[in-house]
């Protein structure tokens, strides 16, 4: 006796497909959002890199244009030596070239962002940092405590192409 052949019926192959279906969407809704984010810790760490060299080479700057660069004992604001100047206030903010930067409070209000940016000696570098927005604050932190007195703080913040902001603070006294 032979067995008869039996095969997939319409309704169990239509019942496979709609399982499949609701396997497969709820596969994606839940790794979709994982491969947006897979690229947050490559753009951190540029944006790190980033604010990290431009920190350096702020606090490398003097305290002030009018302070001394050959180290003497006089600083800007002291007996015999001039007065130390105001950070500007720059509306609106600058961008382009920083080689003409002197002091700390040249970069105050300065703006920029990955497709205009230039290293120290204006070289672009817009092929590495392209999207990335550049912000850097200075302000006098004489207003806190006297032991604070001839000390700026600067703040440099790094936006990353996705939106994550980078923050970076360092004080550079008047020593």
């Amino acid at each position: 006796m032979l067995k008869p052949a039996r095969g997939v019926t319409l309704i169990e192959l239509i019942a496979g497909i709609v399982v499949l279906a609701i396997s497969l969407t709820l596969i994606t809704s839940v790794l979709g959002p994982l491969f947006v984010k897979s690229a947050d810790p490559w753009h951190q760490v540029r944006a790190a890199e980033l604010g990290h060299s431009l920190m350096n080479e702020i606090l490398s700057r003097r305290y002030d244009k009018n302070s001394f660069k050959d180290g003497s004992e006089l600083r800007c604001g002291e007996s015999g030596a001039p007065a130390c100047s105001a950070i500007p206030v720059f509306v609106p903010p600058r961008s382009g070239a920083r080689s003409g930067f002197v002091g700390v409070e040249d970069y105050n209000d300065y703006q920029t962002s990955g497709d205009t940016l230039t290293d120290a000696k204006d070289s672009a570098l817009a092929e590495l940092y392209r999207s990335y927005l550049i912000e850097v604050d200075v302000v006098d932190a004489g207003t806190q405590p006297e032991s604070f007195a001839n000390v700026r703080r600067i703040s440099v913040i790094v936006t990353t192409p996705t939106g994550a902001e980078v923050r970076f603070t360092a004080y550079k006294g008047n020593w």
